[in-house]
């Protein structure tokens, strides 16, 4: 009876939680990738966040990846928000999924050529992607953050993640052309990049420039960015471009000038108070 009883609970908690996150997709997928979160999206994605402080910060983390500058701006040089790579609240299967990410730290990081812990990784996309400075480990926003990721990740094996975190393949017949590209991005994309590719401050991200990512964000890769642009792009129709399409949209993009992250730059934060540990 009693492993009865903890089978149903574990079945009522990963239904409400696919529910959750099947609301933040539908209300969120319509939304500028670098809007605020909608009254109805917030709602949902939060429909199962535990009350108090816990839930409290479980939110905030949330804020901060849907609306970076106005929740972190302080550690944002980039006119992006997290969800510009990580669309509906971390939620979209194979467009940079958060969903299980937290299960699946420590990991080898190729790049650091060490273990990293979450915090590290965080770290990373706030110098590459948004091209500024990482939060320190302890504050309040790493802590949202990390709290938030592990709020998406419960049930989630130790190691494993859940499935949808992995890119699509992209099988292009040609060599991306960044000709043909132009022309894709101009029929496609300028809606909401605009003709410049600068986007709209605080509603659709820049995708060149000074103010878009730099130069060691993951998206400056044609094997990031493809896949991406295959399954998230165009906003208003996903998934309709063909692997070609989006192999030559992709070059197009990364033919333009982008910031360039300075290696020799040190991250240091304040020390802590003893009293703190």
């Amino acid at each position: 009876m009693t492993r009865r009883l903890l089978a149903l609970l574990g079945l009522s908690l990963c239904a409400a939680f696919a529910v959750a996150c099947a609301s933040l997709l539908r209300d969120a997928g319509d939304a500028p990738l670098n809007a605020a979160p909608s009254d109805a999206a917030r709602a949902n994605a939060q429909a199962t966040v535990p009350p108090g402080a816990q839930g409290k910060l479980i939110r905030l983390g949330y804020d901060i990846i849907a609306d970076t500058r106005n929740h972190a701006g302080q550690y944002v040089r980039a006119d992006m928000s997290c969800a510009a790579c990580h669309p509906s609240g971390g939620t979209q299967s194979h467009a940079g999924s958060l969903l299980g990410t937290y299960a699946k730290f420590p990991q080898w990081n190729r790049r650091a050529r060490r273990f990293i812990a979450l915090q590290d990784r965080i770290a990373e996309c706030f110098l590459y992607s948004m091209n500024g400075r990482p939060p320190a480990y302890y504050s309040h926003e790493m802590v949202a953050i990390t709290a938030y990721i592990a709020w998406l990740s419960r049930g989630a094996k130790t190691g494993e993640g859940f499935a949808g975190q992995e890119a699509v393949k992209v099988r292009a017949d040609r060599p991306p052309d960044r000709d043909r590209g132009a022309q894709i991005f101009a029929a496609r994309c300028t809606t909401c990049h605009g003709a410049d590719g600068q986007g709209r401050s605080g509603r659709y991200p820049p995708l060149w420039g000074p103010r878009s990512f730099n130069d060691k964000a993951g998206m400056s890769r044609m094997d990031r960015m493809a896949p991406f642009v295959r399954v998230a792009m165009p906003q208003n129709a996903p998934g309709t471009l063909s692997d070609q399409q989006a192999a030559d949209v992709s070059a197009f993009v990364l033919a333009h000038p982008r910031p360039h992250f300075d290696g020799s730059q040190l991250v240091r934060f304040p020390a802590e108070r003893a009293a703190y540990f």
